[in-house]
């Protein structure tokens, strides 16, 4: 399998994502700069954490209109798969290839921390190597993490089983103290329709290195991998 990880200016989580996909994962990487034209035949698209274009207007707001994103929606249109991270998710938000928004967390403050989250689909190709309700530690770093979408909307998320993961304390249970932005019912990962684009605000690849004494986010990751 072929991975692009594209790089926006501000974009800081980008050689993470290509150490951990080539150098552990094993997986064959290009690295696409914003301003690029061509995928490479890329199998996915990943669009990194970071603060593309210093994160002005709102997060994600001024990448959507990258030369790059032309491909990448063309690419989750045709079915490719694309994985937002952080900052990727709040720019495929704003592209409109996921649902709803990521607004400045509820405290005003950047936070950063490894969280738990609690796996909710199993019918996602990025939770294949994981059991519905397994927890996991993965690290977090956003000032703008809190998931947000109407009623009716929030509604489709869970009869359609695209939410991938929550929010929840040690023993699996969302709850508010759980919850570091506010997000609306803990949502931390979710899908589209169509499952193969996803979105989540925690950092699966600064948990992935045994070096690093976490190797959770590998879970992730390699359910993608897997698809080889």
């Amino acid at each position: 399998m072929k991975a692009a990880v594209i790089t926006f200016p501000g974009s800081n989580c980008d050689h993470d994502m290509i150490y951990v996909l080539r150098d552990i994962l094993g997986m064959t990487v290009n690295e696409i700069w914003h301003k690029d034209h061509d995928l490479r035949q890329s199998d996915l698209v990943v669009l990194p954490g970071g603060f593309s274009y210093g994160d002005y207007l709102r997060s994600g707001a001024i990448a959507q209109f990258s030369p790059v994103m032309k491909e990448v929606m063309e690419h989750a249109r045709r079915g490719g798969y694309v994985l937002g991270i952080c900052n990727g998710f709040q720019i495929l938000c704003e592209s409109g290839l996921l649902p709803g928004a990521l607004l400045h967390n509820d405290h005003q403050k950047f936070v950063c921390k490894n969280v738990t989250l609690r796996t909710e689909s199993k019918d996602s190709h990025i939770t294949s190597n994981l059991s519905e309700g397994q927890l996991i530690t993965i690290p977090i770093a956003h000032a703008e993490g809190r998931y947000y979408d109407n009623a009716d909307n929030i509604r489709k998320l869970n009869d359609h089983d695209q939410v991938l993961f929550r929010y929840t304390n040690d023993q699996g249970i969302p709850s508010v103290e759980a919850n570091p932005n506010g997000s609306v019912e803990n949502i931390a990962g979710i899908t589209n329709a169509k499952r193969n684009v996803f979105g989540m605000m925690p950092h699966p690849e600064r948990a992935a290195d045994p070096n690093l004494g976490n190797e959770d986010g590998r879970l992730i990751l390699e359910s993608i991998l897997a698809l080889a």
